[in-house]
């Protein structure tokens, strides 16, 4: 069976998915990319067991047929080729492969197409349309916040919740958490399922720079995400999501604003002599002015700085952990933030202080206690 395609077009659609293929994966397979050819259409799908990847592309073809082929030396292959037409061709008997370009001929050994997993049907129970744009916007927001650990499974993936008027996406690793409301995205019905860590990564990724609008599929096991020719199913979290509304303070009398540089810039600064364990920095709030210290006492380095805001409430002290406060300034696009406070050892909002009409963004960190509440 053969196949001819363009080099540069074949590329671009296996690094647009290569991302899914594990390392050292436990089924050897899935080291491979199964390509599968169906009336001069060739479908590539990578699969890790938890999260496929499919790609289409035409090609000139007369045959039929399906194989595995190995994604490493392949991309490494075609990376290293200038642009021109390549031959594959394929035996589906011994599974070789033999690519030949102007000057050249490649043979790499593949494997058996039918012991590459099936990607699961996502018979859809629900689908919305997304705009690639706002789908990006929405992971940006908060992947970062998301956990890494492995005994609250729950939390290592992205919570979505649909309802008739919006769309919210919440990411929480116990110290901090996101909140992402969208509400020019209507879905109509009511929903929520957990999309894990890596399927959002992969997607962020692989998501056009110009808007598109994506279909998103999910039934009670599977997710599904569909734009240009590209198609992305993973297998949903299935746990309970904690209810992170009850976390959120709804009395904070305490109202800080200030200039979101001059805030990063300080904090930055400040960070350096904080405790390398901790990274605790100290906020001292009093008038309108804004303390920021840390000190290390293992090395006896210590700094302050003062700046103006804004400030409607009693002086307090509160102290928060200087890397959760940095990541969630460096994903604030407005000039000003707004940060409220109820007391020192209660959970800190911070939000933009111009939110877009149709977007909400609601971020919570929890303090650190400092050494004189001890």
């Amino acid at each position: 069976m053969k196949f001819i395609v363009s080099s540069s077009a074949l590329l671009k659609q296996l690094q647009s998915i290569n991302g899914v293929v594990a390392n050292n994966p436990v089924v050897p397979i899935l080291e491979n990319f199964l390509f599968e050819i169906q009336d001069g259409t060739l479908t590539i799908t990578a699969s890790d067991l938890e999260t496929s990847m499919i790609t289409e592309l035409h090609v000139e073809a007369k045959e039929n047929g399906r194989i595995a082929a190995p994604a490493r030396i392949l991309l490494e292959t075609l990376k290293n080729l200038p642009d021109q037409p390549v031959t594959f061709t394929l035996d589906e008997e011994t599974y070789t492969i033999e690519l030949s370009s102007a000057n050249g001929r490649y043979k790499l050994s593949g494997e058996n197409a039918t012991d590459f997993p099936k990607v699961p049907a996502v018979k859809s129970q629900s689908s919305i349309e997304v705009p690639s744009n706002v789908l990006a916007r929405a992971i940006n927001k908060t992947i970062f916040a998301v956990s890494t650990d492995e005994l609250r499974p729950a939390m290592t993936g992205i919570f979505v919740q649909l309802t008739d008027s919006n769309i919210t996406f919440v990411a929480t690793d116990g110290h901090r958490l996101l909140r992402y409301r969208r509400n020019d995205v209507a879905p109509g019905d009511s929903a929520s399922i957990i999309i894990p860590r890596k399927a959002f990564t992969l997607l962020k990724s692989t998501l056009p720079a110009e808007p598109t609008s994506v279909r998103v599929e999910f039934n009670s096991s599977n997710a599904s995400f569909s734009f240009d020719n590209i198609r992305l199913v993973c297998r949903l979290i299935d746990e309970r999501y904690p209810d992170y509304e009850n976390v959120i303070p709804m009395k904070n009398p305490n109202k800080l604003n200030i200039d979101r540089y001059d805030l990063l810039s300080s904090v930055k600064r400040i960070s350096i002599y904080s405790n390398k364990t901790t990274h605790q920095v100290r906020l001292k709030l009093a008038g309108s002015e804004l303390q920021i210290s840390a000190e290390d006492l293992d090395f006896s380095n210590e700094a302050n700085e003062r700046l103006a805001c804004q400030y409607e409430g009693e002086d307090m002290e509160i102290g928060f952990n200087a890397k959760f406060l940095l990541e969630m300034l460096n994903n604030i696009d407005s000039d000003e933030v707004n940060l409220e406070l109820s007391t020192p050892n209660r959970a800190g909002l911070l939000m933009p202080t111009n939110n877009d009409d149709n977007e909400n963004i609601l971020m919570l960190v929890m303090p650190v206690m400092l050494n004189n509440y001890v």
